[in-house]
């Protein structure tokens, strides 16, 4: 169905955050999300459709953390095919009853641990950990599975190796939040020249979470720069994480959203969406921006920034070795 509809239109817009959005219902810090597909099916189910109702084309499934390596953190790794499945089919009821065309993407996110030789995890392992969350979110009805936040090429490989065996078509998209690198030390153009080499291919790839919009962008024309023929992905954060007490709150306003979407399809993304802090009113913002625009020239770094704000992570200069920050989950 993705690329069907790829095949009809310029843009596809994908939904906003799951675990931000959850935390606004209820969801508590050191909860995990997939655990609601059992516990509060109506709120997960609500949460899929307020984002259809904003205009979503692709709603991602509550199971960023649903392999049994981050399970096994709140003993749950022994649910694996239940949990996965329940978060496929609470999408798939909702993009069901859609009076359009819905996409439901399976989201897969990283095992959280780190592979030889810096750690323990093998090839091998990795695809067996992911072949179990994807065959879940298969037997649930899911499209597509959407590799997502990722920062190690090893794991992307291992993720699309699974994805292959289960035998649904993926997408992949990496986190560069360390100045203009993914935590493990790859660049955008790295990251493209890589998974557009799995066979078979991703059906897209891009970016997600991160820092800021503007930071992503930059990561967006870094990619679409080294493969132009491929469909790109931006799912950015809304505006910069604050925190704020015991919480974490975004900058980002219905308008700057709204314009990042009109910069995400200048800068060659077709998949354009939000990550963490974006709720559905910023979705519909972004929606109504990119119903009235035709993509225009392509914007540079000063464009971005005018328009977006600094970039919160700028690339390092040559020769400096970038900070490496904490990665951040839960789109």
């Amino acid at each position: 169905m993705l690329t069907k509809l790829l095949q009809s239109r310029d843009w596809l817009l994908a939904d906003g955050a799951t675990g931000t959005n959850l935390f606004a219902m209820g969801l508590t810090s050191g909860e995990a999300p997939e655990l609601w597909n059992e516990q509060h099916p109506d709120r997960i189910r609500r949460l899929h459709q307020d984002f259809v109702d904003a205009g979503a084309d692709i709603i991602l499934t509550n199971s960023f953390g649903g392999t049994s390596r981050r399970l096994m953190l709140h003993n749950a790794h022994t649910r694996v095919g239940t949990l996965n499945r329940l978060a496929g089919q609470h999408a798939r009821t909702v993009a069901d009853a859609a009076d359009r065309p819905v996409v439901v993407a399976g989201s897969v996110g990283p095992t959280g641990d780190l592979f030889a030789p810096l750690g323990s995890l093998t090839e091998a392992e990795a695809v067996e950990v992911f072949v179990e969350q994807m065959e879940g979110l298969k037997a649930g009805g899911v499209d597509v599975l959407w590799i997502e936040t990722m920062s190690a090429v090893e794991e992307m490989r291992a993720a699309a190796l699974a994805a292959t065996k289960v035998g649904l078509p993926y997408t992949v998209t990496a986190s560069f939040d360390t100045a203009g690198r993914t935590m493990m030390g790859i660049t955008p153009d790295a990251m493209a020249r890589a998974t557009t080499g799995f066979v078979p291919a991703p059906h897209g790839i891009g970016c997600n979470c991160g820092v800021g919009a503007s930071d992503l962008l930059v990561s967006v024309l870094g990619i679409t720069a080294t493969v132009p023929d491929t469909v790109v992905i931006a799912k950015a954060n809304c505006g910069i994480p604050q925190v704020r007490g015991g919480s974490i709150d975004y900058s980002g306003t219905l308008d700057l959203m709204a314009d990042y979407a009109r910069l995400a399809c200048d800068s060659g993304a077709r998949i354009i969406g939000g990550c963490c802090g974006t709720s559905p009113a910023h979705l519909l913002a972004m929606r109504r921006a990119l119903h009235t625009h035709q993509r225009g020239a392509r914007p540079d770094t000063a464009t971005l920034v005018a328009r977006l704000g600094a970039l919160a992570a700028p690339p390092a200069k040559d020769g400096a070795a970038p900070r490496r920050n904490r990665r951040r989950e839960g789109a």
